[in-house]
């Protein structure tokens, strides 16, 4: 099968999570997107804002628990329930292996489309809802925002569209430079590219907005921005 690096191996519109993908994913995720990892500080240090003792937050599609980590370590001394949602069972035991020393951590093995969200005050989707088919995506956004207290927080990191075509085609080449720069061959670039067809469907700045607003958010304001990558916090 075709590689894109960090010897994972895809085919054809055909991009997992699942397989042995789990076991490179944090090198290939920080590689691949702009300041990921400053990504996850943004999302820690907003976190202070919503969470209090005996406050619930769920990371929606969680991989193997990186950011769930780091935000257990910096809510260590509360009492912070802090629920983990992935879908692919080899990410979910990566993610319990990683934030196995935090009792306050549960990691489940479930759609985000199908559960239920018990109350919450803080609601993480990392570069996950882009992967949501856009037919239901609404759907998604209205139980989010149902689901938080009046007061509650919604931190959105995704990848988007330009607004139109002109500032699109300045995007692409830019996001495959950066590509380059962090050793990816042209060939992996390719490959991964052909691996995200129908896999991921982002949405233009205006596009997340909408989302967000027609779910009945007023609040909202970006909290990042790199290229086409762009973080939202909403509050309810």
């Amino acid at each position: 099968m075709p590689d894109v690096g960090d010897t994972i191996s895809v085919t054809n519109a055909r991009w997992s999570f699942g397989g042995s993908v789990p076991q490179t994913f944090d090198q290939h995720v920080g590689r691949s997107v702009p300041q990921y990892q400053q990504g996850h500080e943004i999302v820690v240090a907003l976190s202070d804002f919503f969470l209090r003792q005996s406050s619930t937050v769920y990371e929606l599609g969680c991989s193997t628990g990186e950011l769930t980590r780091k935000l257990a370590e910096a809510n260590c001394d509360r009492d912070v329930h802090i629920i983990g949602i992935e879908i692919e069972s080899a990410m979910v035991e990566a993610a319990k292996q990683k934030t196995s020393n935090f009792p306050k951590v549960e990691i489940r093995e479930a759609d985000i489309l199908e559960m239920e969200f018990d109350s919450a005050d803080l609601i993480i989707a990392y570069y996950t809802i882009q992967f949501i088919r856009p037919a239901v995506r609404q759907l998604l956004f209205d139980k989010i925002y149902n689901s938080l207290s009046w007061g509650g927080g919604f931190l959105l990191f995704e990848k988007v569209r330009a607004p139109d075509a002109r500032f699109q085609d300045m995007m692409s080449p830019l996001y495959v430079d950066f590509k380059l720069q962090q050793g990816f061959t042209e060939q992996e670039i390719v490959n991964k590219s052909r691996s995200l067809k129908g896999v991921l469907e982002p949405f233009s700045t205006q596009g997340n907005i909408d989302l967000m607003s027609r779910s009945g958010f007023v609040d909202i304001m970006t909290v990042f921005k790199h290229l086409c990558f762009e973080g939202f916090l909403a509050i309810k």
